[in-house]
């Protein structure tokens, strides 16, 4: 990690997030894995949790729903 790379917090909405805190990346909320925010595609609005990819909000919305 370099000394400019931070997490960012972010507000997920629908096709969209804002950024409240700058930085350069988020942590998947299942993986634990570094997201840059220009590779940030798949989030939960409801859960306000950022995934790595697609089988990642997959797998988090069957642990969810398996209840």
């Amino acid at each position: 990690m370099s000394y400019d790379e931070t997490e960012a917090l972010v507000e997920y909405g629908d096709g969209g997030f804002n950024v409240i805190r700058h930085g350069t990346y988020v942590i998947c909320s299942v993986s634990k894995k570094r997201i840059a925010l220009s590779d940030l595609k798949y989030w939960s609005v409801e859960r306000q949790e950022p995934y790595i990819d697609a089988e990642a909000s997959f797998m988090r919305e069957k642990e969810i729903n398996s209840n």
